[in-house]
């Protein structure tokens, strides 16, 4: 590995990436390779999928080999699905990348080398099995110390809508006009992206929130630590994680995001999806716990899919009705610079 292609920090992979999109179906689990595209293209030489997949990340498809031949060095697992497993189905052609020499990343629950299959097939290539949700080593209890510096927390109504690409864009915002910021990733694709970070979903839970603080150190009074947000406080499933990350990460704002026409928990259909209003009111309920002083600073929408005209018109009515800035922080403009002047206080 050369000096200037160094693997991602504390993970030990390394680009260029070939994305692996399984046999998925829901473009909601797609987002660890939508994430890569969108954030770290430049690493990624191309796809491959199962003949099932019905979702891309609209790269070139390369089979295994054609994508080592192109330099690739990492097959990285684009999906993100509900349990973080490895399906049987995806076993043949994980093997099969092992053996074009390219190492496997994975943000799974399940841990690769606990695939016989795989391990084999490591062992045979000396290619290497990552797992990037792998806490790091003496994480403590939550303290709820307050710590210098200052915090924003991206929220969401619900999973898989934005809360990472909200981070990073109001991260690339604030440098942008000077600011001293930094993204915190909590979930293995902004791990990738970023190189560093904590998976808080991968930490035993009665040390999640102390994770969260350590994720998010003292820092300068004039610094911003843009946090990464997980799950939601309504979902059924994962509130658990979103708890300890808003209790762990004392953020000082936070940024509602929401999928306008999205109107159930994705994979729980039964539970319908809550209000901004209802998410605003029990983020600063919840949140006041360590941090008295926790406000709102804005909305913001993912209109992926939607016409441009329409998706300003319902943002603009949404500002006006909530009395808080709304916007799509991928389209950017003067609404996500209305919503950076109200995060910053300004």
């Amino acid at each position: 590995m050369s000096a200037d292609e160094p693997a991602a920090a504390g993970h030990g992979f390394a680009p260029p990436y070939l994305l692996f999109l399984g046999d998925c179906t829901e473009p909601g689990y797609a987002k660890t390779a939508f994430g890569l595209r969108d954030w770290a293209g430049d690493r990624c030489v191309g796809e491959f999928a199962l003949p099932q997949a019905s979702v891309s990340a609209g790269l070139e498809r390369l089979t295994m080999g054609e994508a080592a031949a192109r330099g690739a060095r990492s097959l990285v697992i684009g999906i993100a699905n509900s349990g973080g497993k490895i399906a049987p189905a995806w076993i043949p052609s994980l093997a099969e990348a092992l053996d074009a020499g390219l190492d496997i990343v994975s943000g799974m629950h399940a841990r690769l080398a606990d695939i016989p299959e795989l391990r084999a097939a490591a062992q045979r290539s000396g290619a290497r099995l990552v797992d990037i949700r792998t806490p790091p080593a003496g994480l403590q209890v939550g303290t709820g110390r307050k710590r210098a510096g200052k915090r924003l927390l991206t929220v969401g109504t619900d999973c898989a809508l934005g809360k990472k690409y909200t981070a990073l864009a109001l991260q690339r915002a604030m440098a942008d006009r000077g600011i001293d910021a930094d993204f915190r990733a909590s979930g293995q694709t902004g791990i990738m992206i970023s190189g560093g970070g904590i998976a808080l979903d991968s930490v035993v839970v009665d040390f999640a929130a102390g994770a969260a603080e350590a994720l998010s150190p003292d820092a300068a009074a004039d610094h911003w630590d843009v946090i990464e947000g997980q799950g939601s406080l309504f979902h059924p499933a994962y509130a658990g994680v979103s708890l300890a990350l808003l209790h762990g990460s004392q953020p000082d704002v936070f940024v509602v995001c929401h999928q306008p026409g999205r109107t159930h928990i994705l994979g729980h259909e039964t539970y319908a999806l809550p209000s901004i209003e209802e998410v605003i009111e029990l983020t600063t309920m919840l949140g006041r716990r360590t941090n008295p002083a926790i406000r709102c600073g804005g909305a913001a929408f993912n209109t992926a899919g939607m016409d441009r005209a329409e998706a300003h018109a319902l943002m603009e009515r949404e500002a006006a009705r909530l009395g808080l800035p709304v916007a799509d922080p991928m389209i950017g403009g003067p609404p996500l610079a209305r919503l950076l002047d109200s995060c910053l206080g300004s």
